[in-house]
């Protein structure tokens, strides 16, 4: 969740603190044990082989769990949200076709935004998946004054997204541009991009002597959202493919409109431990190829994301 330097720079949730491949109870546990007569391929306690492409590729830990345990916020439509007790969207999606590449599970599970990356560092999760913009001072572990706070992550890049500003219906206010909201009060969730941006769309407003922005930071997205339909802020800044879904489904689509911005365009990633470059090479890898295959595209095109398709896979490509 999710944009660029302006959620997750203005582009950038970093969602602008992520998606249906849902954990299946019961899952094979693979042990990546034994001679590979074939690359990606390795014999199971059962003497199975696993005969997904890039098995090999992961670190033996994913292998002998079968499972990449992903941390995200399952609040976040239609990237990541929960769905008839499942957690579906975008990511899921994308994460169900590298699982195929891979011969492993994605299991989701849904915390907070801005403690998914703490979670994963101390082993709650494999990677994080939600939304999450790559920036410098993530990968380095700054926070938004510069102060090194934690080891960083590195980022596996795989969807572009730029800022979506939500306004309600009618935009009463008349909401075209940023600067637009110079002088007003934007609702953003708590530890995003878009908070950041927020707070330097502000300064820039007070240089520019339009009046500074008053800055509302929710929990989650979903309360900001009712802040601005309430009347009480003029916009909630978002991802782009995010604002516009709200704005389509909300109400029946009578509650908002979205606004895009689409001069600041930012990477969401899937977020990795950097001590663990094994796993985030095989993501590369596997990204790679259900590009290749299609397979990612589809993902995307069966939420209405394909506007934000990558044509390969990077790493730590943010600013």
């Amino acid at each position: 969740m999710t944009a660029s330097t302006t959620r997750r720079t203005t582009a950038a949730r970093s969602r602008i603190a992520a998606v249906g491949a849902i954990a299946v109870a019961g899952a094979l546990i693979l042990t990546g044990c034994g001679d590979q007569t074939d690359k990606g391929s390795a014999a199971t306690p059962s003497g199975k082989a696993n005969s997904a492409p890039l098995f090999s590729k992961l670190p033996k830990k994913i292998q002998d769990a079968g499972v990449i345990k992903v941390g995200t916020d399952a609040t976040y439509a239609p990237m990541e949200f929960t769905e008839g007790g499942k957690i579906v969207g975008v990511d899921p999606g994308v994460a169900e076709a590298l699982g195929k590449q891979l011969g492993v599970t994605f299991k989701f599970e849904s915390g907070t935004f801005d403690t998914l990356i703490g979670s994963m560092q101390t082993g709650r999760s494999d990677v994080v998946m939600s939304s999450l913009t790559d920036t410098k001072a993530r990968q380095e572990g700054l926070d938004d004054k510069g102060a090194k706070t934690g080891a960083g992550v590195d980022f596996v890049d795989y969807f572009t997204a730029s800022t979506g500003i939500l306004v309600k219906k009618g935009n009463p206010d008349g909401i075209k541009t940023l600067d637009d909201l110079c002088g007003k009060k934007v609702a953003v969730q708590r530890g995003t991009t878009y908070e950041d941006a927020a707070k330097d769309l502000s300064e820039k407003c007070k240089k520019d002597g339009k009046g500074e922005v008053s800055i509302e930071s929710y929990p989650t997205d979903a309360e900001a959202q009712t802040r601005v339909k309430a009347g009480g802020a003029v916009a909630d800044l978002n991802d782009s493919p995010v604002a516009a879904y709200i704005a389509q489904t909300a109400g029946g689509g009578n509650d908002f409109e979205a606004v895009a911005n689409p001069t600041d365009a930012g990477l969401f990633g899937i977020a990795v431990d950097k001590k663990n470059t094994e796993l985030r090479d095989a993501l590369k890898a596997a990204l790679d190829a259900i590009i290749k295959d299609g397979s990612y595209k589809a993902a995307l095109d069966k939420w209405n994301a394909g506007s934000g398709a990558v044509t390969e896979a990077k790493t730590n490509a943010g600013s």
